[in-house]
């Protein structure tokens, strides 16, 4: 292929993600999965053409892991703080923690009845199916307004980092020993005093940079210190949001440190040319890795290894499961409303990522990238169900 054939396929690419996000305002499709499917199709016309073409998997990691940052990044940088938010944050936290060890625990239980491994190996390979992806939930409710939005991006956004965090734990080879709780509380620890010191860090950048090129410059120290802290098995993610949230809410945060310090270093005026420039270049970079990492993603499977009765039966039995544990939390532990917060729920990005993590010796078999494809598939439709669903409803506020 040529230069130009390769840089005309990435335009149209691009243009035509934009499309699918225009179409999944009018018809509640998920763009997300129109790219996947897109993707499969490119991959039959290849095969159909006798093109081989391999993704590397390293490739797909970089641009999911770039794209997790961009993507709660961006969902972060639209949250604003105040008292009365505290109820919501607090509710979302613990939907996605209680939601999260259970399904997790049941799907292991799943695969322990199913395969006779290792509890360990089993939550290994269960927590990235139980992950919610904010990478497709929080585009997928920009039309959404007021407290169910704010309730999904949080609640996806603590299901990223709370899982990351399990699949840590699980993952420690003292798993089985009572230091392993230790180490894990230590780990916890420290990645808050990371991202506490690199907000201030790039939050003082922001401020004070006055060059032109200076927000790639940011991203590049974000994603040098996410790495570094995901190389010490911290639940980086955490650090990504912090730093969402204090450049969205500068002015609470610095006027309580001028409060109980005095210091003056920093000002709301110092941040505030450059906030809405930030806001859209991480939304545009957001939505350039998501499109090429999930075409890419969809271009990886092969169509003939998901025809398969087996598969998709052992699809529906997973999501099965994980929704009728969210029903049983949402209706009868937080007495919260259903319609669409129970179908929203998608499995994407961190799901890959998770599973491509996974050490080589608890790996299954069983447990291959076409059920994580089956199941991505499913989550999505599902979510375009609820969404669809509640768009119909006389009472949805739902914004065009």
């Amino acid at each position: 292929m040529s230069s130009y054939s390769i840089l005309i396929g990435l335009s149209l690419a691009v243009i035509l993600s934009y499309l699918f996000n225009l179409a999944s305002r009018a018809t509640r499709v998920p763009s997300v999965l129109l790219l996947l499917l897109t993707g499969i199709g490119l991959r039959q016309w290849a095969e159909y053409q006798g093109v081989n073409f391999h993704i590397p998997k390293t490739l797909l990691e970089i641009f999911g892991i770039i794209g997790l940052i961009m993507i709660v990044l961006e969902g972060a940088l639209d949250l604003r703080l105040s008292r009365d938010k505290v109820p919501l944050i607090r509710r979302s936290f613990f939907a996605a923690a209680l939601m999260l060890v259970g399904q997790a625990a049941a799907i292991g239980g799943l695969l322990h009845l199913w395969l006779g491994a290792s509890w360990q190996t089993c939550l290994l390979n269960a927590v990235p199916l139980v992950v919610i992806s904010s990478a497709i939930a929080i585009p997928s409710v920009a039309n959404l307004t007021g407290d169910k939005q704010e309730f999904i991006v949080y609640e996806s956004t603590f299901s990223d980092i709370l899982g990351i965090m399990l699949f840590n734990f699980v993952d420690q080879e003292d798993f089985y020993q009572g230091h392993g709780l230790f180490t894990f509380a230590r780990g916890v620890v420290l990645i808050v005093v990371v991202a506490v010191l690199s907000t201030v860090l790039l939050s003082f950048l922001l401020g004070r940079l006055r060059e032109h090129v200076k927000f790639f410059l940011l991203f590049a120290f974000l994603i040098l210190i996410y790495s570094l802290a995901k190389q010490l098995h911290l639940s980086s993610l955490l650090l990504v949001l912090a730093f969402g949230l204090a450049v969205n809410n500068a002015d609470l945060l610095l006027g309580w440190v001028r409060l109980r310090t005095g210091w003056r270093g920093l000002t709301v005026e110092d941040l505030a040319p450059d906030l809405h420039q930030l806001k859209n270049i991480t939304a545009e970079s957001a939505f350039l890795i998501r499109t090429f990492f999930f075409l890419l993603f969809g271009y990886s499977i092969t169509l003939a290894n998901l025809i398969s009765w087996q598969l998709l039966g052992q699809g529906l039995l997973i999501v099965g499961v994980l929704t009728a544990i969210r029903y049983g939390y949402l209706r009868f532990v937080a007495r919260t409303d259903l319609m669409p917060e129970l179908f929203i729920a998608p499995k994407g990005l961190i799901t890959v990522l998770l599973f491509y993590s996974i050490p080589t010796q608890h790996l299954l078999g069983d447990v291959s990238e076409n059920i994580l494809f089956m199941v991505i598939l499913l989550t999505s439709v599902l979510m375009m169900v609820g969404l669809i669903a509640s768009h119909q409803r006389p009472t949805a506020a739902i914004e065009f």
